[in-house]
């Protein structure tokens, strides 16, 4: 009976001793929260919501010079990146048929001059006859008639000088503002032929140290941008500076591009170093909204949805905004984040401001600056995560 009770008691005794040994080793291996879930800090700060879009860096006034006569160019005296001045000349034309011209304009000019005079004294003459009934009034109206249709020649002839002195002027192109000649498109012993349309010579910027961007926003952003907004640009030659710009002009000339409805944007740029340059691409970033000192989350957070939810979660109750209505002016809305509270992740749904596509505005007085937010769940995660140093590692905080 005593063996009985004795082997009774050493299997109860490792009983015990089993179950002891399992509980501990259950709560020794129990995983923590920082092994089951990516987490990552909420923060203050400030943040902006844009929009972007890319666009050419062009002058504020490019003048394109032309010639109104046709010929062979004979002298150029202005070359790519030339600073010239209103009134300095930049090409002539060969200008021997426009001299020749002038001359025979001359001539008529001239032998009209004479036919008037001999009409004149003719004129006279035949009045004076008249008068003493020598020729008939017949005779006197042939004379007043051909001293007109002379002096109307004269007229003529006279105009015909002055065009041809005017062409032989346009001959001799010069430049119409000052500026930097941008482009020249004609070569010495080349001709140009002015028809319907004036052909370009020279194209010249009559100031580089203003800039403009021409750029296209789709018709969903243009009631973010106002004229006299700020801008913030870059450009690939310098990628490290931070430029900027305002709004200029919103034209209403609406672009219906695939059924894609888009409007140019004109920024206006200062160039006083002339950095920029004709041409260039810019990408445009302009700010519509800023809030300052603001919880942010990662929009990881948002989008986090757990896979097991059997444990017990609060819903806590939108908080409003510090400005009253500003959800509902703005367009926000709500948004649900897994925060921890004493190791335990808990349900808190806040007010969602604005977010520029990595950290979004919260607002809610269930959480503060520091609190740990769940993004993402590490269990059943193959990827190795960076500085694990076994089973007593660190949390992962981003």
């Amino acid at each position: 009976m005593k063996r009985i009770f004795y082997h009774l008691i050493n299997i109860a005794l490792i009983l015990a001793f089993i179950f002891g040994a399992t509980y501990v080793y259950k709560l020794s291996n129990k995983k923590k929260p920082e092994d089951l879930y990516r987490l990552e800090r909420v923060t203050l700060g400030d943040i902006e919501q844009n929009v972007t879009a890319n666009g050419t860096i062009n002058p504020v006034a490019i003048v394109n010079v032309g010639t109104q006569v046709s010929g062979l160019v004979k002298n150029i005296y202005a070359d790519f990146n030339d600073q010239v001045k209103e009134g300095q000349i930049l090409l002539e034309l060969e200008d021997n048929l426009f001299k020749a011209q002038i001359e025979q304009s001359k001539g008529n000019v001239q032998n009209y001059e004479a036919s008037v005079e001999l009409a004149k004294a003719n004129e006279a003459r035949m009045r004076t006859l008249f008068e003493k009934e020598y020729v008939s009034k017949q005779d006197l109206d042939q004379a007043v008639q051909a001293l007109k249709s002379s002096e109307a020649l004269l007229i003529s002839a006279k105009a015909k000088l002055n065009l041809d002195q005017t062409n032989y002027r346009f001959s001799i192109i010069k430049s119409p503002v000052s500026g930097i000649v941008l482009d020249r498109v004609v070569d010495v012993g080349q001709t140009v032929v002015a028809s319907l349309q004036t052909p370009i010579l020279f194209k010249i910027a009559e100031n580089l140290s203003k800039m403009e961007i021409d750029t296209s926003f789709a018709e969903a952003d243009i009631a973010k941008i106002q004229v006299g907004q700020s801008v913030k640009f870059t450009v690939d030659a310098y990628p490290n500076n931070n430029f900027v710009g305002v709004v200029k002009q919103i034209r209403l000339n609406p672009v219906n591009t695939a059924n894609v409805v888009t409007y140019n944007i004109v920024i206006l740029v200062e160039n006083q170093d002339q950095l920029l340059l004709p041409g260039m691409t810019a990408f445009v970033t302009i700010n519509y909204a800023r809030h300052e000192k603001v919880l942010l989350v990662p929009n990881a957070a948002l989008r986090y949805k757990p896979k097991n939810e059997n444990f017990n979660l609060i819903a806590k109750k939108n908080e409003t905004f510090p400005n009253g209505d500003r959800t509902k002016k703005e367009g926000y809305g709500s948004g649900k984040i897994y925060t921890l509270r004493d190791n335990k992740p808990l349900l808190i749904t806040v007010n969602t401001g604005i977010t520029n596509g990595k950290l979004t505005e919260v607002i809610s007085s269930e959480i503060k600056e520091n609190d740990l937010i769940i993004t993402g769940d590490l269990e059943g995660d193959q990827k190795p995560r960076a500085g694990a140093q076994g089973p007593n590692r660190p949390p992962r905080i981003f």
